[in-house]
């Protein structure tokens, strides 16, 4: 029972905890790309991620929820093996996952809560962050409106946003396809996109 309990308290904590090394050797690192939930489907799918969980980061005020997150950014927040992903190859997946030259949200997603950022929690991934903008920007021949911030609390998003994508796949389809996704990011890299 105390096994159980354990367990569970140290999953708990995982869960909440801020930007950097979680338990078993993995890491976690926070990306704000939109709609929260096209970002947690695609690091799923991404090998090395073990874990992606939508929520808000960026803001001021403590908990923050869906109906009032003034001031945060939509985010995920990946836990990974460093051993079989680098932060840096993490970093060049979320960007194949976005349009990184939107200066105003995501695609068919509008306004504040929506723009986009790749929170840093050491001075080794501000440069990786600020590397990879630089090459996309030479690359695309085009501004980058991905901001490199500095990490920050997130708070996971209310439990019907978890695993939306998995747990409502035509309500996920039906928004992604609406909001024209695939044709957009097709447009941008070319082929290239992430899936």
């Amino acid at each position: 029972m105390k096994r159980r309990l354990f367990a569970a308290i140290a999953a708990t904590t995982l869960m909440f905890a801020g930007v950097g090394t979680a338990a078993s050797g993995l890491k976690t690192a926070v990306f704000a790309g939109g709609c929260f939930w096209s970002m947690e489907k695609g690091f799923e799918s991404t090998p090395g991620v073990v874990e992606a969980v939508s929520g808000y980061a960026g803001g001021a005020a403590p908990h923050p929820t869906y109906e009032n997150h003034e001031g945060y950014l939509e985010a995920v927040k990946v836990t990974y093996d460093p051993s079989k992903i680098s932060y840096a190859q993490l970093v060049d997946s979320y960007y194949h996952h976005i349009d990184p030259t939107d200066p105003y949200g995501q695609i068919c997603d509008r306004g504040p809560s929506y723009k986009l950022a790749v929170f840093t929690a050491a001075p080794d991934e501000r440069a990786v962050a600020d590397a990879a903008r630089a090459k996309y920007e030479k690359q695309l021949g085009a501004k980058i409106t991905v901001a490199t911030r500095p990490s920050a609390s997130f708070y996971n998003a209310e439990a019907y946003h978890q695993d939306y994508a998995r747990k409502n796949p035509a309500a996920y389809e039906r928004y992604r396809i609406g909001c024209g996704r695939p044709q957009a990011l097709r447009v941008v890299w070319g082929g290239q996109e992430a899936h």
